[in-house]
């Protein structure tokens, strides 16, 4: 993974597996730590375009993420917040439950999974349990995940939420390549 000095600026695209659907992305440093930065376009019953950007320090904490577009006819708009203190906000209301969580996770996105692949940079073979603040599809409200990752070799994890078991394929920069039956980057 790249030193922070390093200058990172790497774009995706991937390619929804189980239904109909396309995610762009930007992974790159910005003034105070990192920004990721996307559109989802894919079909959920009803056609959806979410756009999103999330901002995290030097050491991958989520610091703020926004989340507008368009679920069927439903439009949103979602703001959060995250404080130095761990307490996290969503559109100005508190939401106690998930206080304390380091990573954002976007229900419907595959990019979020490299968040905690970076800031926890573990050695093949050590696994981590993270509590993510997870914005769920299509429910949008910030409630707790709590996943566990394990690097299984240089590029693979293993991904765990509750009963949920993947295979997260990563790149050179911890960035998600493949998401086992769900998504693939094209």
């Amino acid at each position: 993974m790249p030193r922070r000095s390093e200058k990172v600026d790497h774009r995706s695209v991937w390619r929804r597996l189980d239904s109909p659907g396309f995610e762009a992305s930007r992974l790159r440093r910005g003034t105070r730590g990192w920004v990721l930065e996307g559109v989802a376009v894919f079909v959920a019953e009803e056609p959806c375009r979410l756009d999103y950007r999330i901002r995290m320090d030097a050491a991958w904490r989520t610091r703020d993420a926004q989340v507008n577009g368009w679920v069927g006819g439903r439009s949103l708009s979602i703001d959060v917040d995250v404080d130095a203190n761990g307490k996290w906000v969503q559109n100005d209301v508190e939401c106690a439950a998930v206080a304390g969580c380091i990573d954002v996770d976007l229900g419907f996105s595959p990019s979020t999974n490299t968040l905690p692949i970076r800031r926890l940079d573990l050695a093949v073979g050590q696994s981590a349990v993270v509590r993510a603040a997870w914005l769920p599809f299509p429910l949008f409200e910030l409630q707790v995940l709590e996943q566990r990752y394990t690097r299984t070799s240089q590029n693979v994890y293993a991904y765990e939420a509750g009963t949920f078991r993947s295979t997260l394929d990563v790149g050179e920069l911890g960035v998600v390549e493949r998401y086992a039956g769900l998504w693939q980057r094209e």
